[in-house]
Order: C-alpha cells, then structure tokens, then sequence
C-alpha cells in the first residue's frame, strides 16, 4: 500500500502543464499586436499565424505580418492557410503553389516556420474530398502538417480517413451553432473531445476561445452574419453580443489539465488579444487564464455629478474583466432614469431597473457611464444580479 501510494504521488508530480498555443488572427498587424505579441511570447508555446486566405471563390488575399516581430520569436511558427468553408472546389496545385510561396516568402524573412496548419471549415459531406487534398500537400511538404477540425465532422465515417493523413489536429470547440447556445458551452466542449479523443490516434489540440463577437440572424432563425474582430453589422432588431467568459474558460483549462483526454498535446487560444481589441479579454486577463492565475474582478456602481440628477457609472475595481450585470435594481425616491451604453430601463412589480441589452465585458480599472438617475433620495440603494 505504501509503494502503492508513492507511485501514485510520484505520478501526481510528474504531470505536465498543457502547453498554450495562440492564434494570431488579425489581418492588420498594429503597433498593439507587436506589443501583445512581445509580452505574451513568455507563456505561449508556439505562435498560429495566418499567412494567406482562400475565399469562397477561390481569390487569395496574403496576410502582411511584422516578420521582424515574427523572426524575434524564441520558438518557431506555425503558418496557418486559411479556405473559406463554402468553397465547394478546391484546387490542390492552386492550394500548393499559394503554400509554398508563403514558406518561402516568411523563410526568406527569416521567420523560423516550424509546421503548416490548414484551416479549412467545411461541410461534413466535403470531408473525403479533403482528405484527398490534405494527402497531395502533405507529399510535398518537409514540414509536419496539421488541421483543425469542427465537432460537426464527429457523426462521419471519413473523419477516420481524413484525420489520418496530418501529423496532428485541432478542435475547435467554440462556434456559433444557435446564438441561444452561445459561443462556449464547458458540458457540451467536454463531450466533443472525449469523443474526438475516440476518433483519432495522432496528437491532437483543443482550440479555446478568449474573444467575442456578435451575430446576427434572420426571421427564420437562421444566422446571417458575424462579426468579430472588425465592426462590420449595422444594428438589426435580430442580433446578440456573445462572450467567452473568462471565468468559465479557466475553470475548463483547470478541468483538462486534471483530466486530460486521450492524445490531447495542448490548447490553443483564439486569439491574442490586444489593447485595441474591444472584443478580446484584456492582456491581463488572458495571462491570467493561461497561467493559472486567479481571476478577481470587483465590480461597483458609482453615482457621479451634484444635485438630483447624476450620471450612473460601472466600475471594474478588479484584476481581471468582469462579465456585464443582467440586471441593475433601482430602490429609492427616483422619479426618473434611463439606460445607456448597452442598457435599457425597464419596470416591473418590484419597481425600476436597468436591464442589459448585450453581453459584454468590462476590463479592469475601466469605467462605463451605464445611463442616469434623477432622485430625491441622495443615496438610492443600487444592487445588480448577473
């Protein structure tokens, strides 16, 4: 029992940390994501860069990446090409010919290019068809090659066949399926990797979620657009902000670092967040999730100005982004108010209220005016709820 007892306690120590990968998704490469890159390159293992997109008629745009930014990197890179899931035919000498141009282009920079990544979300019916792609690339390739994968492909018979042409692979378990489902569900990402985990006998990553966007969908039902790291939607009386929640992606990394499935080599965070990114977690908070680190956000309620009317603030007195209130109860002598900035003023039988209209996050020691109070009471009693 001893011996029993020491082995099991020799292997608690011995367990390795999932390395963090991140991706670098932005086509503009700002000042502030040459910053965020520098700051980040401590904690994250290896670097997905975009190198070139296909779109659904088959026109290539190349991204324009800072190569002294990416030769400066203390590990090699991954250069991802990116083919627009609608695209239904899929050139392989195009596809090649685009490739090695990009290797050699960031290798002449002197980017250090460790492998090749395809991104490639199509419908589950195109799989073999993929598979008979992958394999043309991978004959010509020096590199490892990998892919990423969609939890939709899990009911097909050829995930077998496709999954067995890369070195590895990547599930991405965040996706706008149904925006009444949000953007990461931590049950429903637990089950797609066991089973992914099921599915495939090579080394395979699980890609995360540190973003949010928003979506907008039809009468219907049916989404129509999203929008993520550029504003691109005009306001329809259809659409919703979703937000991976801080909180929520730690306590799941803290969940596969205990319990990993089968064959999971790491995680993969979409995407690195900068200062001008309004809807990715803050530098801060996406270290702290990576590392371990405990997450504290604090939130208050200010009044601010002189006399009966006065501005309605929302605080982050915090270390980490705090998740937007759903509600924000008004209890006193107020004769009016009104909600701004992403909140709505509503009554009920309890009396007034704020309501929030969008999810959201607040990034710490920021502040947002949230609408206006007109009181006698000089201290109205202001509470919110999630």
């Amino acid at each position: 029992m001893l011996l029993l007892a020491l082995s099991l306690a020799a292997c608690r120590r011995e367990a390795t940390p999932l390395p963090n990968d991140a991706y670098v998704w932005q086509r503009a490469w700002t000042p502030s994501l040459v910053r965020a890159l520098g700051a980040s390159d401590d904690i994250v293992s290896t670097w997905h860069v975009l190198g070139a997109e296909m779109d659904a008629t088959g026109r290539w745009t190349d991204s324009a990446p800072d190569y002294a930014a990416l030769a400066a990197l203390r590990r090699p890179v991954v250069l991802v090409l990116r083919l627009d899931g609608r695209a239904d035919r899929l050139e392989a000498d195009a596809i090649r010919r685009r490739l090695h141009e990009r290797l050699k282009a960031w290798r002449a920079a002197g980017v250090h290019v460790g492998s090749v990544e395809i991104d490639y979300d199509c419908a589950t019916s195109r799989l073999h068809d993929y598979a008979a792609l992958l394999g043309r690339l991978r004959a010509t390739l020096d590199l490892p090659l990998a892919i990423t994968a969609l939890p939709t492909w899990l009911q097909s018979p050829d995930l077998d066949t496709l999954l067995a042409v890369p070195d590895s692979s990547i599930l991405q378990v965040h996706a706008v399926l149904d925006p009444a489902l949000g953007l990461f569900n931590p049950s429903r990402a637990a089950a797609w990797a066991d089973d992914y985990a099921r599915r495939t006998r090579r080394p395979w990553r699980v890609a995360l979620p540190s973003y949010g966007t928003r979506v907008a969908w039809d009468d219907a039902g049916r989404i129509i657009a999203v929008e993520s790291e550029r504003p691109s939607l005009a306001p329809t009386p259809r659409d919703a902000e979703l937000v991976a929640q801080p909180g929520i992606l730690a306590d799941f990394r803290a969940r596969l670092q205990e319990r990993p499935p089968a064959g999971l080599a790491g995680l993969v965070w979409f995407r690195l967040p900068t200062d001008q990114d309004q809807r990715a977690w803050s530098l801060a908070t996406w270290r702290a999730v990576l590392t371990g680190q405990p997450l504290r956000p604090e939130l208050a309620l200010i009044l601010a100005g002189t006399g009966s009317t006065r501005d309605l603030l929302l605080v982050n007195r915090g270390n980490s982004d705090a998740a937007l209130p759903g509600t924000i109860r008004i209890a006193g002598d107020c004769a009016a108010a009104d909600g701004i900035n992403g909140y709505a003023l509503e009554r009920d039988s309890d009396g007034l209220y704020l309501r929030s209209l969008r999810e959201g996050l607040l990034r710490p020691h920021l502040q947002r005016n949230i609408g206006w109070l007109r009181c006698n009471d000089a201290h109205p009693r202001l509470t919110f709820q999630p």
